[in-house]
């Protein structure tokens, strides 16, 4: 019933930040609205498993696309939120 779905640390280690980096890319160039952002991902990461880690079964293509758009978006809005309180910190900006 459940697709058999082999992944390894390469996958998460490249997939991951290969979607940030494509989607960062269109968002300077093509400037998207903020809410599509997390669409434009989610495309880029189902693109790479289904057509490049997981050839072999469209199911876990999808299931596992899904979380390489996903984690490029909870990655992304982690390091901003890290990055912004520090900048908050050092600044001493009040709360």
């Amino acid at each position: 019933m459940f697709p058999d779905i082999h992944t390894n640390f390469w996958d998460a280690v490249i997939a991951v930040p290969v979607v940030m980096i494509l989607t960062q890319i269109v968002k300077l160039t093509l400037r998207p609205s903020k809410t599509y952002v997390p669409f434009i991902a989610l495309i880029f990461g189902l693109g790479i498993s289904i057509f490049i880690s997981h050839r072999e079964s469209l199911l876990a293509g999808i299931f596992m696309g899904w979380f390489y758009g996903y984690a490029a978006v909870g990655s992304y809005a982690s390091l901003k939120t890290t990055i912004l309180a520090y900048l908050k910190k050092v600044r001493r900006e009040p709360s």
